[in-house]
């Protein structure tokens, strides 16, 4: 992998990302396919929409099929049809929210799968071989997310323990060969709650490990947004300029915006088809409940401002009537719309540092947009 730094207006950065599948653009938003598919929609309209990369699931992945059934396919590339570029996350976050299902120690996780009950063990070695064999252009260390609220204390020696888990990560990973005939990278996890101390600890300690990329985990998981943007401040001085950084899990479209503006590159949350599946459109003037009366003759597109197939070829009111009877095109058409929003609004911030704008475009899209993500 290699990452070229093309343009910056302040901390706010615009880069590519090479990979064995191809160029990723930044800021760049990843669709979230947990179980090697992006729910509602298929490989061809995330090529319409504009996605470059997506995210798929080791937990999910691991469970289901397994990793040897993608591994006989010839990888996740070749399984899921998608020759563009893959990031698969860790299942760090999906073990820790298993709650009384999973226990921590030393030597990894042990957990219980939602599915039926089978007992398991991640450790930080074999998830860098299911990852391997996964054969994902970028995978991620193993880490503990910590709650929020979280204890000093416990937020401390979490984090510790994560930085042992990524020192074996990364001896793992150059212990292993790639599988398929083409490079992988990794990326480290900043960790730490929301305590600067601990955050910059972890930092110093994960760039001494000489990873691909880093990420900034442990976000987004109930802390106030100002208190998560505090965080992205503190860690990003600390993470090299020529390495790709990711904020996991962010999110509402001023997130993305206001950490752009953080110097974060790549983003994931599964609040476009979450909350589209739900009737939740998101559009340049504000998002809106598809469900209300007030769309049932509503005749006019979701946003006059898009060029996706959903509004160039159908109507509120259409759309309405889909989600009220129930329709199974009504969750693929949302999930359209609201991916092309979310990766029409990385390609405009990519422009605005292009040209060095990008303040006083953030300000102007932050005043348009006014999400009211509650209202589904």
């Amino acid at each position: 992998m290699k990452f070229i730094l093309q343009a910056t207006d302040g901390r706010a950065r615009a880069g590519l990302i090479e990979t064995a599948h191809g160029a990723i653009e930044t800021p760049a938003f990843m669709p979230v396919g947990t179980q090697g598919s992006v729910k509602a929609i298929g490989p061809q309209e995330l090529n319409d929409v504009g996605a470059q990369i997506i995210l798929g699931n080791t937990y999910h992945l691991y469970l289901r099929p397994g990793a040897d059934v993608i591994e006989h396919a010839g990888g996740l590339h070749k399984f899921i049809s998608w020759d563009k570029p893959l990031l698969t996350d860790s299942g760090g976050y999906q073990v820790y929210s298993l709650n009384d299902l999973r226990k921590i120690e030393e030597e990894g996780v042990a957990f219980q799968s939602h599915f039926d009950g089978s007992r398991n063990m991640f450790t930080p070695e074999s998830v860098v071989d299911i990852q391997r064999r996964l054969g994902s252009d970028i995978m991620m260390v193993l880490d503990e997310c910590t709650p929020y609220p979280c204890e000093f204390e416990y937020a401390r020696a979490s984090n510790k323990l994560t930085v042992r888990w990524a020192e074996r990560c990364r001896e793992e990973f150059e212990r292993q060969p790639a599988r398929y005939g083409y490079a992988q990278s990794l990326f480290g996890i900043v960790q730490g709650s929301i305590f600067p101390e601990i955050r910059e600890q972890s930092a110093e300690s994960l760039v001494r490990l000489d990873f691909d990329g880093y990420a900034i985990g442990g976000l987004a998981v109930g802390e106030p947004a100002e208190t998560m943007y505090h965080i992205t401040e503190t860690c990003e001085p600390l993470l090299p300029g020529e390495k790709p950084r990711y904020l996991m899990g962010v999110g509402t479209p001023e997130n993305l915006l206001e950490s752009i503006e953080r110097g974060m590159d790549m983003f994931d949350c599964v609040m476009p088809t979450r909350n589209g599946r739900n009737g939740m459109f998101f559009t340049t003037d504000g998002s809106i409940n598809i469900r209300n009366a007030v769309y049932k003759t509503d005749f006019s597109p979701i946003d006059s401002a898009c060029d996706c197939y959903t509004c160039r070829t159908f109507t509120k009111a259409f759309l309405r009537h889909l989600f009220v009877v129930k329709e199974i095109l009504a969750l693929q058409l949302a999930t359209i719309h609201n991916l092309a929003f979310y990766l029409r609004l990385m390609r405009e911030a990519r422009m605005a540092i292009e040209e060095r704008r990008f303040n006083v475009w953030k300000l102007s899209m932050l005043e348009r947009i006014a999400f009211e993500v509650s209202t589904v």
